[in-house]
């Protein structure tokens, strides 16, 4: 009997650690080229569909005055500051997956939009954020740090 109960107790644990593995919540992204701090996305869920807004960008001035002015879709000219980065990013179908997907990213410096892979990895304490055109081979992957 003790036996099944901890079995059980191993499957709870196990099921609410994968639980809390989501992509929602607050992400500090990293800048590529110099390693630093670059800016806080917000991911939200509505209904399983996540998307994600830029909250913060980190030692830029004025940053309030920014806007997208490379953006090609009802984004353009709109500032960069609560801007919609992520859209449409649903759970992947695939049944051992932890990754979401179907949805679109936007890089506001090019102002180019891609599909994206959203994994959380290390129990949800980072996301991998790639970015790609065709199929997810032919992309980029950022690391975002879990903020909150």
């Amino acid at each position: 009997m003790k036996r099944v109960l901890c079995g059980l107790a191993a499957v709870f644990v196990s099921f609410a650690a994968f639980a809390e593995a989501t992509p929602a919540g607050l992400w500090k992204t990293i800048d590529d080229s110099t390693k630093k701090e670059r800016s806080y996305v917000r991911i939200t869920d509505a209904g399983g569909v996540l998307s994600a807004k830029l909250e913060k960008l980190i030692d830029t001035p004025e940053p309030e005055k920014l806007v997208c002015d490379k953006c090609t879709d009802d984004r353009k000219d709109k500032p960069l500051l609560g801007l919609q980065l992520i859209r449409g990013v649903k759970k992947s179908d695939e049944a051992d997956s932890a990754s979401w997907d179907g949805g679109t990213i936007l890089d506001p410096a090019n102002g180019k939009t891609y599909k994206v892979r959203l994994t959380p990895i290390e129990g949800g304490k980072k996301l991998q954020v790639r970015g790609y055109i065709g199929a997810p081979m032919f992309g980029r992957t950022q690391v975002w740090i879990r903020a909150e």
